[in-house]
């Protein structure tokens, strides 16, 4: 088994319902000053989700060793027993029992377009979770979307103890300011957001992506389709998406490169094997519905990491 890697994010229930018809056919354009709606969903799944728990699920079935830090509430406890049946230390996942765990309700209609509504819960709890590692070896932090006292707390703790991190602000990025952004890139090792998050997280800063990527180790923006693109200071490097059979759910494929990532890294790997193996898992996440319900088979990873770049990664 690799070395420990820390987990800083958030573990949330999906609840996702599909409306079988369009929400422009019924939400009227000179009337949401007063907007009534409600929407028949005969299909409603139950998915395990949360940034956290996605990137912990893929680390641990690549032969990971993740340690996950977050909040849960009064409604967890099945979760914790699947983290723990899946062979994840939930050491330091803390329950909250005057909270709910944190969840989104997501309503998509016949065109693919989504109604969130996101209840943190116990996330907004996690910064009472430590990041002190306790004398024991971690070779790789990540601090990816969760309640901002937390993301903020185990940053520094991170940086304190010198352990090497990954700022993952994701969804979580516009709770931050500015000032924020920068304290939060200058301690970490690496970044990781997608195209928008770039934009938006250059126009916060006010530095441009080779501003961000010379303060850094790796910058890493994924470009969905397009693929990825690698900055290690001034030298960037693009790395091609892997074909896929069908796009199924993109849920949780972010999620699912991260853990990718941080599997090469803790093996010691470069940032460039690092991200190529995070790629091979987002193309294998999105061809499955939900977050954490596809399967890791090391085998046909190799072959079809070999067919994207040339080499098998072991």
């Amino acid at each position: 088994m690799s070395e420990r890697v820390m987990i800083s994010g958030s573990v949330a229930y999906d609840t996702i319902m599909v409306f079988d018809g369009h929400f422009k056919d019924h939400i009227l354009a000179d009337q949401v000053h007063m907007l009534n709606v409600s929407f028949l969903t005969p299909r409603l799944k139950r998915e395990f989700g949360g940034c956290a728990a996605n990137i912990a699920y893929s680390l641990r079935q690549l032969g990971g060793n993740p340690l996950v830090l977050a909040a849960i509430g009064r409604d967890g406890a099945d979760y914790l027993q699947r983290l723990a049946g899946l062979g994840i230390d939930t050491a330091r996942v803390r329950a909250f029992d005057d909270q709910y765990t944190a969840q989104a309700f997501i309503t998509t209609d016949l065109s693919d377009n989504q109604i969130t509504a996101f209840h943190p819960g116990a996330m907004g709890s996690a910064d009472q979770v430590s990041a002190q590692a306790d004398g024991e070896r971690v070779a790789w932090g990540i601090v990816a979307p969760n309640g901002k006292a937390a993301m903020l707390r185990h940053a520094r703790e991170f940086a304190a103890q010198g352990i090497a991190f990954i700022f993952d602000p994701g969804q979580g990025l516009p709770m931050f300011d500015g000032a924020e952004l920068r304290e939060l890139i200058g301690a970490a090792t690496a970044l990781t957001v997608n195209d928008y998050e770039a934009k938006l997280l250059c126009e916060r800063t006010g530095w441009s992506e080779d501003d961000i990527a010379s303060r850094v180790k790796a910058l890493i923006v994924t470009r969905g389709a397009e693929g990825s693109t690698l900055f290690e200071g001034a030298t960037r490097q693009t790395i091609d998406a892997v074909p896929i059979a069908k796009a199924v759910d993109p849920t949780g494929c972010g999620d699912a490169y991260r853990a990718g990532l941080l599997y090469g890294l803790s093996l010691g790997w470069t940032w460039l094997e690092s991200a190529r193996l995070g790629s091979v898992l987002g193309a294998t996440k999105i061809e499955h519905a939900g977050a954490q319900n596809h399967p890791i088979d090391r085998a046909l990873l190799a072959a079809r990491f070999a067919s994207a770049y040339g080499r098998a990664p072991w």
